[in-house]
């Protein structure tokens, strides 16, 4: 097996200040995250969990925080987020009497008791976290025992045309590189969760033009954070190289990109025991006759 995708050039401040900017308009441009935050809540409506506190985590501007209520009627959600500008977006849908808490943090250092959540809600974070094997062990670590996690993600086929076009014009760092399914179900395992199941789904999108997508990918937060990016601006050459690699499939020089939906759940296994350490259930152990 190959460890998890670690992406140590992704730099987390670039992330947060990204998102930070996205925030005022980002609920105008997140249609990736509709989509795969209808599918995170379909595919959870069939689990059976009783959740008294519910974690959304990357929550953005909390817009799954009314489906997690409708889905967890009883429960307590906290909301967390690594961009204080998404995190003030968010407050405006909580009101006085919802038991709705938001905190800002990393997802890799969460400030939350060992096995106090029931149930993680982790809708398209993993792109933007540099080491996904520390989110899984955090997130093992805050699960209880028989709690469930269901996420969203990225795969590496995503903006794919994009990579190549970019590819055409410099050798320079340009495009996220995205974790395997595979390598993510691995992740999960290693941290101590239990029983992971993923699929994969595809979204084709269309643009009219170059600059329309840029407004979405801009106005989404989706923006070059990868420490090896060029320092200087790109040039218009090389810019317009790129352009021309990414339109030259179609007549109409209209833009067609392609996102790998990564969807998948797994389930908390309690505390984990320390090396050499093992643990037996009271009934399994005999009385000696």
């Amino acid at each position: 097996m190959q460890p998890a995708a670690h992406n140590p050039i992704l730099r987390t401040r670039d992330v947060r200040r990204r998102f930070d900017r996205a925030a005022g308009n980002f609920d105008e441009f997140d249609f990736v995250h509709r989509v795969t935050r209808d599918g995170l809540l379909e595919r959870l409506q069939p689990m059976l969990v009783d959740a008294t506190t519910v974690l959304d985590l990357g929550c953005a501007t909390g817009a799954a925080y009314r489906p997690l209520r409708q889905r967890f009627p009883r429960a307590r959600i906290i909301g967390i987020d690594l961009s204080s500008g998404m995190l003030q977006r968010a407050a405006r849908r909580r009101s006085w009497l919802s038991k709705y808490a938001l905190l800002q943090a990393d997802a890799t250092a969460l400030p939350l008791a060992d096995h106090s959540i029931d149930v993680v809600f982790c809708n398209q974070l993993l792109p933007w976290v540099a080491d996904p094997a520390a989110l899984f062990a955090e997130v093992g670590r805050v699960l209880r025992a028989d709690g469930l996690l269901v996420f969203a993600a990225l795969g590496p086929d995503s903006l794919g045309q994009l990579r190549l076009a970019w590819q055409a014009a410099d050798n320079g760092a340009h495009v996220n590189a995205f974790p395997d399914m595979h390598n993510l179900g691995d992740a999960a395992v290693r941290a101590g969760l239990r029983d992971p199941v993923l699929d994969v789904d595809r979204l084709g999108v269309s643009y009219a033009d170059a600059g329309a997508m840029f407004r979405d990918l801009a106005g989404s937060g989706a923006r070059n954070c990868l420490a090896a990016r060029r320092p200087s601006l790109t040039g218009r050459g090389r810019f317009q190289r790129m352009l021309a690699a990414l339109q030259a499939a179609r007549a109409d020089r209209a833009i067609e990109l392609e996102l790998e939906l990564i969807y998948g759940h797994c389930w908390g296994c309690g505390p984990r025991a320390r090396d050499g350490e093992f643990r037996v259930p009271l009934d399994g152990i005999g009385r000696r006759s």
